[in-house]
């Protein structure tokens, strides 16, 4: 057996799995409020598994993994393998950083766990470079490259890369963002925080109005917006989407992923029946006289809250071999 398991800067997300393929009756999921670091959880978790022995763990982290080391992005955790072997007694540890996890785990998800956004328009060769895009708590995404020598990941901390804006509402939220977090970054944009973000705006621009509370959280405004009960939630998911649109753009013609781009994250799957509409389509396809170019690029959501146990387990199988 192996140990897996997944920290976002909310939740984290345990499993075991067995030669690759993650047992889903294992799967438990903690606040990590409730604990005071990583080491904890899992001590935690291996406890409610009745003790069970692991030969090898691998934990994919929202943050950047440097010599066996990272440092969470959005939660004050700090990790490193001898801890967690410590804590796991797993004989092998490895961190990832959560979009490397996404990125292990193509391939290895059920066929209905991807929900189509833009359709392609050709059937990709098998060894097409593709793009995973995660929008949770925070952003980021990691290109995955199919390689005679196996599958090449590549982490990165895109969400720290400033928000792109071009007319003047969208350099009127940027100027907005940056007055309220020193920096107008693509992570306070295009996230459960960004969606919170982009509400104020919006509230802000209305003027103010007697009784008004504060900005509801993310999954509020998602609702109230699908529900049609509160225009300034609408208007903050309908520019949300176009801004998604828009960076997803960009990173297609970056990285040019014909084997697809894949949403990940609680926020991705929320926002997807947004997406559906031909205004993402126009969006994303909005690139010049490279717009006729971006139809190459096919764009799913991942419906599957634990993919990225199931790119760890993926990876596992392919170190332990």
């Amino acid at each position: 057996l192996a140990l897996v398991a997944d920290v976002g800067g909310t939740n984290t997300r345990a499993a075991l799995a067995r030669d690759g393929q993650l047992l889903s009756d294992t799967i438990r999921r903690y606040k990590n409020r409730a604990h005071d670091g990583l080491a904890s959880v899992l001590t935690h978790y291996l406890h409610d598994m009745g003790g069970v022995d692991c030969r090898a763990a691998c934990v994919a982290v929202a943050g950047p993994v440097r010599g066996g080391a990272a440092r969470m992005t959005n939660l004050d955790w700090s990790l490193d393998c001898e801890t967690l072997a410590h804590a796991t007694h797993a004989k092998a540890v490895f961190l990832l950083n959560d979009l490397q996890a996404q990125g292990h785990a193509l391939g290895h998800l059920p066929a209905d766990s991807l929900h189509p956004i833009l359709a392609p328009v050709q059937t990709p060769c098998d060894n097409a470079t593709q793009l995973v895009i995660g929008i949770g708590t925070g952003f980021n995404l990691a290109a995955v490259y199919h390689t005679g020598a196996g599958r090449l990941v590549t982490p990165s901390e895109s969400g720290h890369a400033n928000f792109p804006a071009l007319i003047p509402e969208e350099c009127a939220l940027c100027d907005f963002i940056a007055a309220q977090h020193g920096y107008p970054g693509l992570d306070d944009v295009i996230s459960g925080r960004g969606l919170e973000n982009i509400y104020t705006w919006v509230q802000a621009q209305a003027g103010p109005v007697a009784g008004r509370g504060p900005a509801p959280d993310a999954a509020a405004i998602m609702q109230a917006a699908t529900q049609g009960t509160d225009p300034a939630a609408s208007a903050t998911v309908r520019l949300f989407a176009r801004l998604l649109a828009q960076v997803a753009g960009n990173m297609a013609l970056t990285f040019l992923p014909f084997g697809g781009i894949f949403l990940a994250g609680g926020v991705a799957r929320a926002i997807g029946p947004w997406l559906e509409q031909a205004k993402f389509r126009q969006d994303f396809e909005n690139k010049g006289r490279f717009k006729d170019f971006m139809v190459n690029f096919p764009l799913f959501v991942i419906a599957d809250d634990y993919a990225a146990l199931t790119g760890c387990a993926a990876f596992l199988a392919c170190q332990t071999q």
